[in-house]
């Protein structure tokens, strides 16, 4: 993306908001991103700590969190982050909100990425994406968690959003942070096209998705 790995970019823009510590959770070609993250220490752009966790075998979500709770030795609160996505700002209000919360975003179509039902502050559902449409809020890929949540993990591989989320929701223990970020998803081309033009243009006017 404008001669940068797409990394580039977002470790920038987590430091920008305070990060001091990055942990990267690894499988497929992960010695790239190792090499990739280690040329980006040598030259002083990411001068935090940085650590890699790589699966043994793909854990979903959730068992790949949990994998390295173990693996660090994890017991008080962190947050986690998609690397897929680009959240304009909100490290420092999920940080602030009591754990489990989750960053939730207002978007035009919730279609692609599911809908979030939130009462009183509490997610209280989440609909699947053949379920939704139209305006409303979804899950934007930033989580403020505890290590004490994953201590009964069996080892098995496990989705966050599909096999945790719900559980606590149903049980009122998921705390919603709004954001009002700009927002954009790089797995599809259309919207990883969208996000280099952004880059080109210097960021001056973010496109919203539709």
């Amino acid at each position: 993306m404008a001669g940068q790995p797409y990394l580039h970019y977002l470790n920038a823009h987590w430091l920008s908001q305070g990060v001091s510590e990055l942990t990267y959770l690894l499988h497929y070609q992960s010695e790239l991103i190792e090499a990739f993250l280690q040329s980006q220490q040598r030259s002083g752009d990411l001068s935090v700590r940085v650590n890699t966790i790589v699966e043994p075998q793909p854990m979903g979500t959730g068992g790949a969190i949990a994998y390295a709770v173990r693996k660090l030795g994890i017991v008080g609160d962190f947050l986690v982050a998609n690397a897929d996505t680009w959240l304009g700002g909100g490290v420092r209000e999920v940080a602030a909100a009591e754990a489990p919360a989750i960053a939730t975003l207002e978007v035009p179509n919730v279609e692609r990425y599911g809908n979030v039902e939130i009462e009183r502050g509490c997610v209280v559902r989440f609909r699947e994406k053949q379920e939704s449409h139209g305006q409303g809020w979804i899950n934007a890929g930033l989580y403020h968690l505890s290590g004490s949540m994953f201590t009964e993990w069996d080892g098995k591989p496990f989705s966050i959003e599909r096999d945790l989320f719900p559980r606590l929701a149903e049980r009122g223990q998921l705390t919603s942070v709004p954001l009002h970020e700009e927002f954009i998803d790089i797995g599809v081309p259309e919207d990883y096209f969208r996000f280099c033009r952004w880059i080109e243009s210097g960021r001056g006017k973010f496109c919203e998705l539709g």
